[in-house]
């Protein structure tokens, strides 16, 4: 299963827990997620370990990277002069001669 994909999850009551144990444990170890339920309402979910740490370690999206990269950059402070740093990206010549 690749990461990301998932498989339905099963569902269980507290109640129902002690006497599926085994086949609780055998649905993890394929890769489904666990739901369990109390009066109806879902109260956790049973992961398999390898989803639990690939949402653990998930990488932040680009958007959420330059966002935390802005933030490190004004905390931190900079001595870098825009100009000096992009005086050479432009051309500023008047460019080729055309005749309209």
């Amino acid at each position: 299963m690749d990461a990301g994909e998932s498989v339905m999850s099963q569902q269980y009551s507290i109640e129902q827990i002690p006497k599926n144990l085994d086949k609780i444990f055998q649905e993890i170890e394929q890769g489904e997620s666990v739901q369990i339920t109390q009066q109806g309402q879902q109260v956790a979910v049973i992961l398999p370990a390898a989803e639990y740490q690939r949402l653990l370690h998930k990488k932040p999206g680009f958007w959420e990277a330059v966002e935390r990269f802005r933030q490190e950059i004004m905390e931190e402070g900079t001595d870098i002069d825009p100009d000096e740093v992009w005086k050479d990206v432009r051309d500023m010549s008047s460019g080729r001669a055309m005749i309209l």
